[in-house]
């Protein structure tokens, strides 16, 4: 049973994400404000399902036996509407034209030693291996939709809005960074094809084709149901995967599958979104620090006297109660 220390912090780390979304939404409407970018398809079934999930998830969190399924769909609802609102607001920065950094992500690759043109002569040169690699980039949906079941179903609420935390937070600096220093990508840098007879870079053709655009101006009425990761460094991916993993550890039994699908997309990432090696770094490190980020917030809301009084009203008479941390710390 969860207990009702753990709850408690959930709902609130539960409205601080919602906060975070509310804070790209006006982040969008002040972008949309002062560029020519318009924004269309508000009403299209796929925008729509976000608010659906989270009306679903209030009417069940009001019932005993929905609780499990609401944090589920209020996760979903959190994620689903942040990607509504970070995905255009993406394509506004990248509008902005600051200087190309290909180059330069080019060269932090041959100062590390990684040679991104023979890592892609010999994945073609390795036909078998062309469709794991297609596989293994596509894991990213992954984490979108099985950490919130499992971790809600399990109970484990603590966990899954750090999860969603750290999430919305990686995004976001991604896209502040990307802003700052954007790059088209290393098939552009090194005038190599991204599209053969025996494989195409599908997570490169995003932002081959709409980076230009941007940049140029001829590309700002931003349809939502069209537009797709446009996002170089650092890579959302590479977030992705270390916060797959991060989140479901606690859960032994699906470790080898977590280790295997996520340094599986890793290694994919540069190949199949056209990412320099520093990007795949840098999305890690974007990761680890946003992990560590909704973990220090944790303990602080823990530690607020609405929590500790909680906690203290909830413990045995003579005994030291111990916040419910095991599974969401």
């Amino acid at each position: 049973m969860v207990g009702h220390m753990e709850r408690r912090i959930a709902i609130r780390l539960q409205l601080i994400n919602w906060s975070l979304v509310a804070g790209c939404a006006l982040a969008l409407c002040i972008g949309l404000a002062v560029t020519n970018f318009t924004l269309e398809g508000l009403m299209t079934t796929e925008v729509l399902t976000a608010p659906a999930l989270a009306v679903a998830g209030l009417w069940l969190m009001r019932r005993g036996w929905g609780e499990r399924p609401a944090f589920t769909m209020l996760a979903f609802a959190q994620m689903s509407c942040f990607v509504i609102f970070a995905v255009p607001l993406s394509y506004i920065g990248l509008g902005a034209g600051m200087p190309l950094q290909d180059a330069r992500f080019a060269e932090l690759d041959r100062l590390l030693g990684l040679d991104w043109p023979a890592y892609f002569h010999f994945a073609i040169a390795s036909p078998e291996l062309l469709l794991y690699a297609k596989f293994f980039y596509a894991m990213i949906l992954v984490p979108a939709f099985g950490v919130p079941v499992v971790l809600g179903l399990t109970g484990q609420y603590i966990r899954l809005q750090q999860f969603v935390m750290a999430a919305i937070l990686a995004l976001s600096v991604v896209i502040a960074v990307s802003t700052l220093f954007p790059g088209i990508g290393t098939y552009f840098e090194f005038g190599l094809p991204s599209n053969t007879e025996i494989f195409k870079a599908n997570g490169y053709g995003g932002q081959a084709r709409d980076i230009p655009m941007l940049r140029d101006g001829t590309l700002r009425a931003l349809k939502l149901t069209e537009l797709g990761g446009i996002l170089t460094f650092p890579s959302f991916h590479a977030a992705t995967a270390l916060l797959s993993i991060w989140s479901l550890w606690s859960i032994w039994w699906l470790r080898p599958a977590l280790l295997i699908l996520n340094a599986g997309m890793l290694v994919a990432t540069p190949l199949v979104g056209g990412h320099y090696f520093v990007d795949v770094i840098a999305g890690v490190s974007v990761a680890a620090l946003t992990i560590q980020l909704s973990k220090c917030l944790t303990a602080v809301v823990a530690a607020s006297p609405l929590a500790v009084s909680t906690q203290s009203a909830s413990a045995e008479p003579g005994r030291l109660a111990d916040p419910a941390f095991g599974r969401g710390v």
